[in-house]
C-alpha cells in the first residue's frame, strides 16, 4: 500500500496532549473520585492516584486536552518535492480543534486522496481528537468517523501498525523505528513524557509545537524509507504559520 500511494496523499498528523488541571489538588472534587476510579487498577505500586495524575492524565481523553496538532504534506516543486509543515496550537482547545478543521478542508478541496499518516494514530491520535471533538460539542468530520467506515475506506496509514507486519505483540516507538530505518530522529530538549511540564510549568506552547513539528518529519522521513526514496534534505522541509 504505501510503496503504492504518491506521496501527495499522505497528510501527516501528530498531537501533542495535557492533562486538564495542573494537578491532582486541582480537579473538582466528583473528578478526583472519577480519576481514583479510572486508575485504581492500573496504579504502580507505591503510587498514590495523586501522583499518578500527572503521569497518565494527559494521554486519557476524558481527563485531557489537545494544545497542538501537527500536520505536513509533500507539495511536488519542479522535479522534488517539499515537505510543508504547519501546526495549530493554543489553550482553547474548541478553538484549536476547529482550525484544524479549517487547515485540513482546505486541503480536502485540492486533493481528496490523501491519507493521515503518522505513528500509532490508529490507537492514540485519531481516537482522542474524536473523543475530543464530541466533549467539545463539535461534529466529527466524515474523514475522521472512522467508527463508521468499511474496512477498506478508512484513509489511515498508521507506520507503528504497518511495522509489526501482522505481530500484534510486537510494539516499536517511532524513536527506534526511526534509528532502526536509520532515519535521523531529531535531537529535542525534550520528550513526550515532559510535554505535560512545558505546558503547565514553563507555559512555552511554541517548544511543544516544535518538538511536535519535528516528528511529523520524522515520520515523512520513515515513509520515504518504506518507498526506497532518499531522505528529506533540510531546504525541502518549509514550516509554515
Amino acid at each position: 500500500m504505501i510503496e503504492k500511494m504518491p506521496l501527495e496523499n499522505f497528510l501527516f498528523i501528530d498531537i501533542e496532549t495535557v492533562s486538564q488541571q495542573k494537578n491532582f489538588s486541582a480537579l473538582h472534587a466528583d473528578w478526583q473520585k472519577l480519576w481514583e476510579e479510572k486508575t485504581k487498577y492500573s496504579l504502580p505500586e507505591n503510587t498514590s492516584a495523586g501522583d499518578y495524575y500527572p503521569q497518565r492524565a494527559g494521554v486519557m481523553a476524558e481527563f485531557a486536552k489537545v494544545v497542538c496538532i501537527s500536520m505536513a504534506y509533500f507539495k511536488k516543486q519542479g522535479n522534488d518535492y517539499q515537505l510543508r509543515v504547519k501546526s495549530v496550537y493554543g489553550h482553547d482547545e474548541k478553538k484549536l480543534l476547529e482550525d484544524f478543521i479549517t487547515t485540513v478542508n482546505q486541503l480536502e478541496a485540492s486533493n481528496n486522496k490523501w491519507s493521515f499518516t503518522g505513528h500509532n494514530i490508529k490507537e492514540f491520535d485519531i481516537p482522542f481528537l474524536c473523543r475530543r471533538f464530541v466533549i467539545n460539542s463539535l461534529s466529527i468530520p466524515t474523514y475522521l468517523d472512522f467508527q463508521n467506515m468499511k474496512p477498506w475506506e478508512t484513509n489511515m496509514v498508521d507506520t507503528f501498525q504497518y511495522w509489526r507486519f501482522g505481530d500484534y505483540k510486537h510494539y516499536t516507538s517511532l524513536k527506534l523505528l526511526a534509528a532502526a530505518m536509520n532515519v535521523p530522529s531529531p535531537k529535542d530538549d525534550i520528550d513526550g513524557s515532559m510535554v505535560g511540564h512545558v505546558y503547565w510549568q514553563e507555559n512555552n506552547l511554541e517548544r511543544i509545537a516544535i518538538y511536535c513539528q519535528k516528528d511529523v518529519v520524522t515520520v515523512a522521513n520513515i515513509i520515504l524509507r518504506f518507498k526506497h526514496l532518499p531522505l528529506l534534505k533540510e531546504e525541502q522541509v518549509a514550516f509554515v504559520k
